[in-house]
């Protein structure tokens, strides 16, 4: 089973414009995101997919591999599936470019979905952890997701679910961490796969392989994602790495 990771990476972001070519402590965002992908060892391969010359360059210039992205995409997804195209791997995984301290425990946990799933039921899996603040809950920039008995993804939503109508029964809520691992035929398959009303509704690709009958199994972890979508984040990755806690 050959694994592929790639890295979505756009130079404009609205929040945080050029934000992957940002400094972190001499190195790019980017370049962290990459190195900490390629460190982990899980990988036969690993590609920055960006349509950006200025990321492109950088990439290369610190020995990495880059495939160009030919079309506008509206999301990761779509990105990557283009690039898949001209790579051959059975697994693709895509890590978010913003996210400098990517670690190998949960994508390693994502692989083995796979190497477990010997029917080949699964076609896409991803990771969640479990959030006890109702503020964080009712976050509509935090996803939510309902798990089925065997942890496979039921629904997807920026509202809070399920909702607590008896606030005797226990609930756990779910956030979505948007890393996503696909075999190679969800992920081509992807941009072909009609938008629905329930993706188009939420603003949620996830939702998209759920509304054409796809599984796609989650996996618990407690390592939450620290990524960079604001200036106050990348002084807060600063300090991380100046006071080595990581």
């Amino acid at each position: 089973m050959k694994v592929i990771a790639m890295i979505p990476a756009r130079l404009q972001a609205s929040r945080f414009p050029k934000k992957l070519l940002r400094d972190l402590c001499g190195k790019t965002v980017i370049t962290r995101t990459y190195e900490a992908t390629v460190n982990t060892g899980l990988f036969d391969e690993v590609y920055v997919v960006t349509d950006s010359d200025k990321i492109q360059a950088e990439i290369e210039a610190n020995g990495g591999k880059v495939i160009r992205s030919i079309k506008e995409h509206e999301c990761g997804s779509d990105r990557i599936s283009e690039a898949a195209n001209s790579v051959a791997g059975d697994i693709i995984i895509n890590v978010q470019g913003d996210e400098p301290f990517t670690r190998k425990e949960p994508l390693q946990d994502l692989i083995q979905v796979f190497k477990d799933d010997l029917q080949g039921d699964i076609a896409v899996a991803s990771l969640v952890h479990t959030m006890d603040d109702w503020e964080e809950i009712v976050n509509p920039n935090n996803v939510k997701v309902v798990l089925d008995a065997k942890n496979c993804a039921m629904y997807f939503s920026r509202a809070p679910i399920p909702h607590p109508r008896d606030t005797n029964v226990e609930v756990k809520f779910y956030k979505h961490i948007g890393i996503y691992a696909f075999r190679r035929f969800a992920l081509l398959n992807f941009p072909e796969m009609e938008m629905l009303q329930n993706e188009a509704t939420e603003k949620l690709e996830g939702i998209r392989f759920l509304e054409h009958g796809m599984k796609m199994k989650m996996v618990e972890t407690p390592f939450k994602a620290i990524g960079i979508d604001t200036p106050e984040d990348l002084q807060k990755a600063i300090h991380i790495i100046q006071d080595g806690q990581l």
